[in-house]
């Protein structure tokens, strides 16, 4: 029989294995109760992992890709930008080397999750910094056109050439999101150094209600922190915010994006509707403290 050749088809195959292979060392399984997702060794005992996939009760434990296990404890946490920041006693993982390059859309991609579990798709979308719908900065909009399978969220993004640019992370619909390499270190430095990612703080429970002078879509007081800012600027149960700073309000997920790390000690200006009259107020943002 004639030597069997090698088509390019086999190249290509072979060289993606390699890069699954180079890159799980820095991919470990985590565990919390009945929740089980990957995470990413961002220092030799720090892990970053996808948040909304941490249970919020339990012993957390951290297995890395050659058996090493040991019980994690849990630094900080953002749900804003999906960013959870646990730390292993006496522990040594592969950390990963993020890259830089920019992502182009139609690029193939990989995400990698613990095991190794392996999903192959495309970059569907690569574009400008964004804000998550709980208000946090995302340095870029990148979105892979593949499916991800639960026990891989919190796993690794990989480009084509074995670059790692992020972490994958479940968005809208289950649309497969990449929190970038650059919030990473961001979140993840500052969740090292003071645990919590300030985030503001009105002390108001608020629903969308129609104006009916303007046909809009105001933001209703349906609950009041007596202590809270609202309540100190002034305002009542019942009451209808329709304007922020001068912009008219279009709905409750507008003011909570408006409630970064940035907002804590600013003052807005609102407009209300109270019964028939419109009423201005002064807001100073306080911090959201952990309960």
């Amino acid at each position: 029989m004639p030597e069997a050749t090698s088509f390019p088809l086999d190249v290509f195959s072979a060289a993606w294995a390699d890069l699954v292979a180079a890159a799980s060392p820095g991919v470990v399984a985590v565990q919390r109760a009945r929740s089980r997702s990957s995470g990413l060794a961002w220092r030799a005992n720090l892990i970053v992992t996808a948040d909304e996939a941490l249970a919020e009760k339990g012993e957390i434990v951290v297995t890395s890709a050659d058996g090493q296990t040991g019980e994690a404890s849990i630094v900080g946490r953002d749900p804003s930008t999906d960013i959870a920041l646990l730390r292993v006693e006496g522990a040594s993982f592969e950390a990963i080397r993020f890259a830089t390059e920019p992502l182009r859309p139609g690029a193939w991609a990989l995400a990698l999750g613990a095991g190794p579990r392996v999903h192959a798709g495309v970059v569907a979308t690569a574009g400008p910094a964004w804000q998550s719908m709980r208000g946090g900065a995302i340095d870029a909009r990148i979105e892979l056109d593949l499916r991800l399978r639960r026990e891989a969220e919190g796993g690794l993004a990989l480009d084509a050439g074995g670059r790692a640019f992020g972490m994958v992370v479940y968005g809208p619909r289950r649309r497969t999101l990449v929190i970038p390499a650059a919030t990473i270190d961001r979140v993840a430095s500052r969740l090292e150094r003071d645990g919590r990612i300030p985030r503001g703080y009105l002390g108001l429970g608020l629903q969308p209600v129609r104006v009916e002078e303007t046909g809009s879509i105001g933001a209703m007081v349906i609950s009041l922190d007596h202590n809270g800012p609202g309540a100190a600027a002034g305002l009542h149960q019942g009451d209808v915010i329709v304007q922020w700073n001068g912009q008219t309000v279009t709905g409750v997920g507008g003011l909570l994006r408006a409630l970064g790390p940035d907002s804590v000690g600013r003052t807005v200006a609102l407009t209300i509707r109270r019964g028939g009259d419109s009423l201005d107020l002064s807001l100073t943002i306080a911090e959201r403290l952990p309960c």
